[in-house]
């Protein structure tokens, strides 16, 4: 991107600037953020296809642990009146055994999979403190996915980002990172898609009323419509916070801007 940069700047300082070069950069400049957009779709489809590897790693573990505790308890119930079948019982309690030593190292190799394929993309220096960005636990859990779009929308890849929050309400809608991750969802729109951050922003205080990050979407909507030139829908946004809202920080900021017409 610099170098698109100094290219252009050295055209048009040096007074001499061509119809002709001006579209040779736009054109670069054209295919390198296409070049950046297809990175980014490439790296989403790798995470969704990582979640999906660690769904079906948790439902198989958990197959074969109710598979143990009913063998178990049918080796308890038999003992006292199957005294005379206790060496068929041992062998199946060894074969037991052996499937679940066969799956623990299919979790050994799917871990150290996962961790070879998101230390590249989730790995960041501004990682929250505690996380190296890869996560260490059997499951994907919220806390997880969440420090991993935040560590993407760092990097520049929005999309990527959109998956780890769009997993946290699909598979966690009723915890507490729910609203957070619609209103990152939101922010990663701003930029290219403000019809698409809008309507995030209207769903979290749609879902999320009580939470903090309701007056912030308000506010943001009353921001972006403001510097489209909407300042009906910009005015109306902002009355939104004040009377939803009246002791938020953003009430004040939405004051501000209703005191200056």
């Amino acid at each position: 991107m610099r170098r698109f940069a100094v290219i252009f700047a050295g055209v048009i300082l040096g007074g001499c600037a061509l119809k002709g070069d001006v579209r040779r950069v736009e054109n670069q400049l054209t295919e390198y953020r296409e070049e950046t957009a297809r990175a980014d779709s490439a790296r989403a489809v790798m995470l969704v296809q990582l979640l999906d590897d660690v769904s079906r790693l948790r439902n198989d573990s958990r197959q074969i642990l109710d598979s143990l505790q009913a063998q178990r308890r049918a080796l308890f119930s038999m003992q006292g009146a199957f005294r005379g079948e206790i060496t068929e019982v041992q062998q199946q309690l060894v074969a037991i055994q052996e499937l679940t030593g066969q799956s623990q190292a299919r979790l050994t190799e799917l871990r150290d999979r996962i961790d070879r394929r998101v230390q590249p993309v989730a790995a960041s220096p501004s990682a929250a403190p505690g996380s190296a960005g890869v996560p260490q636990q059997d499951s994907t859990g919220p806390e997880e996915l969440f420090q991993m779009g935040i560590q993407q929308l760092q990097r520049g890849s929005p999309r990527t980002a959109r998956v780890a929050f769009r997993r946290i309400l699909e598979e966690f809608p009723e915890h507490g990172r729910g609203a957070d991750a619609l209103y990152w969802i939101g922010e990663s729109f701003r930029t290219e898609e403000p019809d698409s951050a809008v309507s995030a922003f209207e769903t979290v205080v749609e879902r999320f009323p009580s939470s903090a990050r309701a007056p912030l979407a308000l506010y943001k909507i009353g921001l972006d419509a403001e510097r489209r030139g909407d300042q009906a829908a910009a005015r109306l946004a902002f009355q939104r916070v004040v009377a939803g809202y009246p002791r938020s920080d953003e009430a004040d900021l939405a004051r501000a801007k209703l005191s200056n017409p």
